[in-house]
């Protein structure tokens, strides 16, 4: 199953980078995917640059799914294809907010 975890992340970063029309200074990341055990569903989580513009790449994604999905059905050889569903991942917002507050206790204690 992580062969074709790996093989969707890998394929949907290349159909994003080169088939979604983002806006300049956006950058979309497929961090991971997991696909469902029956290969019906394939859940991909997924960073946005900056982070205030997460929103807004989400929506791109989610109005551009019926080409994303297309595309990644062409390059998949399997059956059945699964149904990609798109997830922000939440990841590094919050090692951000850790990093924060570690810094905040290191300078009270000084």
């Amino acid at each position: 199953m992580e062969k074709i975890n790996d093989l969707i992340r890998d394929h949907l970063a290349e159909i994003i980078n080169r088939e979604v029309d983002l806006s300049p200074g956006i950058f979309i990341s497929i961090s991971k995917v997991d696909t469902s055990a029956d290969l019906r569903y394939a859940k991909a989580l997924v960073s946005v640059f900056p982070e205030k513009n997460r929103a807004t790449g989400l929506k791109v994604l989610k109005k551009n799914l019926y080409q994303i999905q297309g595309a990644l059905n062409q390059k998949l050889h399997c059956k059945p294809l699964p149904k990609i569903v798109f997830i922000s991942d939440e990841t590094e917002k919050r090692a951000d907010e850790l990093e924060q507050i570690f810094k905040k206790i290191k300078t009270e204690r000084k």
